[in-house]
């Protein structure tokens, strides 16, 4: 059966802080030898990956180890937004098929993938993947993977520990400060996937008439500045605040389907406006025939939004353990207090073992295919019979 233990600390020393961790993992355990073990590093701790991950090879001995600096790390129902902390998830996957990838970075920076890169294993059901930010063009590296491996998820996301040159990412016993690291999962293992991106839609849908690339020029004929005035004018008071604190662009994931509600849609930040043309700026590519609606974000939203895909979620099994990928924009930030997300998990899909790290950017699975997201909660679970944390 799978199995999976954690560990973490927070406020002590690097090495201390690897050996608390480690003791906690190890005795939850019991002698078992783990397939996998995923790292997350705190930002204080980044110069010190190197010593901890070997730590980590010596202690556990896993089958391999991959793992990422960050801003703050999520161990169990906690999530520390501080430098000082590490949390470790390690997980025993009988029957699994577990491999290392490691991605290089483009020579010319992250504008331009590099191939060939090491193709995902045949039979992957999903990739755990970690990034910098700085050297790594993620959205060319999600783009790859479907048009090489159609339809497997990616979860994951980049690395939060700083600016260039300061992150950290680890894949066996190498440790790198450029490009990506990932693990195939593959084998007798039931993974699944979960994206909350935590906004609404307003307003109306409509089909986008004219645009290049990320310029959206015209909505069912009509100029999209008009488009915002008519929905704010037609918006409550609390919809009026919302647009103004900041509007996003959901685009229909399914053109096809009758009625359009929240989930259907590929939700990106809406950039700003093209002075004297009527047209808006989007954080990502738009094209003629879409359909795409207005949406707002704030932490009534996004606490609805996964607490109603969580239930969803928790129809189809208890997972045995789970790893989480939430945005550094949410957290405190968005909330007004810790463990939001983590809590939730935990309360809904109950007390698995579940780690993860605040994102500078996050990878999951909306749809038919993977994207890199912003403000969004990523689960990645492991299904099957487990234990409750220790």
């Amino acid at each position: 059966m799978a199995f999976a233990a954690t560990g973490s600390a927070v406020g002590a020393a690097a090495g201390r802080a690897a050996d608390d961790a480690l003791h906690q993992v190890l005795a939850a355990l019991d002698g078992r030898r783990p397939d996998l073990v995923v790292a997350f590093v705190g930002a204080a701790y980044a110069p010190e990956t190197g010593r901890i991950g070997a730590r980590i090879l010596e202690r556990l001995q896993p089958g391999h180890l991959v793992g990422t600096t960050a801003g703050g790390v999520i161990a169990g129902p906690d999530e520390l937004e501080r430098g000082d902390c590490l949390a470790l998830w390690a997980a025993v996957l009988p029957g699994a098929e577990v491999a290392a990838l490691h991605y290089p970075p483009p020579s010319d920076g992250p504008g331009e993938a590099v191939l060939p890169w090491p193709e995902v294993p045949d039979g992957s059901q999903a990739l755990v993947a970690f990034a910098d930010p700085f050297t790594f063009p993620a959205d060319g590296f999600l783009q790859w993977v479907e048009q090489t491996r159609p339809g497997v998820p990616v979860a994951g996301g980049l690395a939060s520990a700083g600016g260039p040159g300061r992150n950290r990412l680890l894949l066996d016993d190498a440790v790198l400060d450029r490009g990506g690291v990932a693990v195939a999962l593959g084998g007798a293992i039931r993974l699944r996937t979960l994206v909350s991106q935590g906004c609404r839609p307003i307003g109306h849908s409509y089909t986008v008439t004219r645009a290049e690339r990320n310029v959206l020029q015209e909505l069912g004929g009509v100029e999209p500045v008009e488009r915002i005035r008519q929905t704010f004018a037609g918006a409550g008071p609390d919809d009026r605040r919302l647009m103004r604190e900041g509007l996003h662009v959901g685009t229909a994931i399914d053109e096809y389907r009758d009625e359009l509600t929240r989930g259907d849609f590929l939700v990106r930040q809406l950039l700003g406006g093209e002075p004297g043309t009527g047209a808006v700026v989007l954080g990502d590519v738009v094209q003629v025939g879409q359909t795409v609606q207005f949406h707002v974000r704030d932490a009534a939203s996004a606490d609805e939004d996964l607490r109603l895909l969580l239930e969803e979620f928790r129809d189809g099994g208890t997972p045995a353990a789970a790893l989480l990928f939430t945005c550094n924009g949410r957290g405190s930030r968005l909330f007004g207090e810790p463990d939001h997300d983590a809590r939730l998990v935990r309360q809904r899909l109950g007390e698995i073992p579940l780690a993860g790290f605040f994102c500078a950017g996050e990878f999951g699975r909306v749809g038919r295919r993977s994207f890199m997201h912003g403000f969004t909660a990523s689960l990645l679970a492991v299904d099957g019979p487990g234990v409750t944390q220790q």
